[in-house]
């Protein structure tokens, strides 16, 4: 998960194209626990526990959504997905490394498989922000291809297989590859026949919206594929009016979007935030998709949830808002042929 500024020196192209804005602003992201309370007007003592609990998943939270934060409140939502805190240390049962199996579901260097008909590519182990719960915060990302040559085996087993009709971009963040690298590997997914759908999951137009560009735009919706783009916000204060912005122009491109959130404690707990988040998306024309449960990765059950709560704040959700702005609540379970409804 530190590849970043390494991975992105690797995938730019020769020429000496201006820097693209998002770029800038991977660069600029705050690294170091004691900056980021600085910034935030919050207590030494919260950068210290901080930097003792980064362990292996170091900080990293780029500016644009730091300016999200609220100043001097240590309980501030955003702050939670993002600033890690001593109980990460701890050794909880059933909270593993892998707690999806996904290295089972693994069919060639980069490319896991889980549902039928549909293939995901981890295409970089780079993200623009390190959310604590994630549930690949333990992914062995070294293993995945670093260049459009290393990807010709999973591209070679996507080909094999008639059935397989949609592809997940994936990672860390796909959006931190750069767009000639992005439209290089999407034109080689567009020459395969039988693939009719290009899916993004990304959380790079909440965290930094200026990514959305028309670069961007152009791979996206430049091939014969059908756009799907996944995005994720947890809060409703993470969809400021830039957010905004970023995310009018993927749908005014004609581009399907989706959200997805995880029920976290201290986050979005409460039928209040839920509704926010569900009638803000709405309005921005994404469609509330997912409520997960949260996945039981090791260093993340301090934001665990029971359903039986999630049942609670769902049932909430129906009585107060259209059928259509209520996510599905899911979890996903290792080996189950899609994601399993939480009734």
């Amino acid at each position: 998960m530190t590849i970043l500024a390494t991975e992105l020196d690797s995938v730019r192209p020769n020429c000496r194209a201006p820097e693209p804005e998002w770029q800038k602003e991977v660069k600029l992201a705050v690294r170091d626990p004691a900056e980021l309370c600085r910034l935030l007007g919050l207590p030494d003592e919260l950068a210290s526990a901080a930097r003792n609990s980064a362990g292996q998943f170091p900080l990293f939270v780029p500016r644009p959504y730091l300016g999200r934060i609220e100043r001097g409140n240590p309980a501030d939502p955003l702050l939670r997905q993002v600033l890690p805190i001593v109980d990460e240390l701890a050794d909880v049962p059933g909270f593993v490394a892998d707690p999806l199996a996904e290295q089972s579901a693994t069919r060639a260097a980069g490319m896991l498989q889980k549902y039928r008909g549909r293939a995901l590519l981890i295409t970089t182990g780079a993200c623009a922000v390190h959310c604590r719960y994630c549930f690949r915060r333990h992914f062995p990302y070294d293993e995945a291809p670093k260049s459009l040559a290393a990807w010709a085996p999973a591209l070679a087993e996507i080909e094999a297989d008639p059935s397989i009709d949609e592809v997940i971009l994936s990672g860390g963040d796909p959006l931190m590859l750069v767009d000639a690298t992005l439209a290089s590997l999407v034109e080689r997914l567009a020459s395969i026949p039988h693939l009719r759908r290009l899916r993004v999951h990304s959380r790079l137009p909440i965290v930094i919206p200026q990514r959305v560009t028309d670069a961007m735009l152009a791979w996206l919706t430049g091939t014969r594929l059908t756009p799907v783009f996944v995005v994720h916000a947890n809060h409703p204060a993470e969809l400021d009016s830039a957010v905004g912005q970023s995310l009018a122009r993927l749908s005014d491109a004609r581009v399907l979007v989706l959200n997805q959130a995880v029920l976290l404690r201290g986050v979005n707990d409460d039928e209040e935030t839920l509704a926010r988040l569900s009638e803000r998306l709405i309005d921005l024309r994404v469609t509330p998709y997912y409520l997960h449960q949260l996945d039981a990765v090791a260093g993340a059950a301090h934001f665990a949830m029971p359903e039986s709560r999630g049942l609670e704040l769902v049932a909430a959700l129906r009585a107060r808002l259209p059928g259509y702005a209520v996510p599905r609540y899911v979890r996903e379970v290792p080996g189950a042929t899609s994601k399993t409804p939480i009734l």
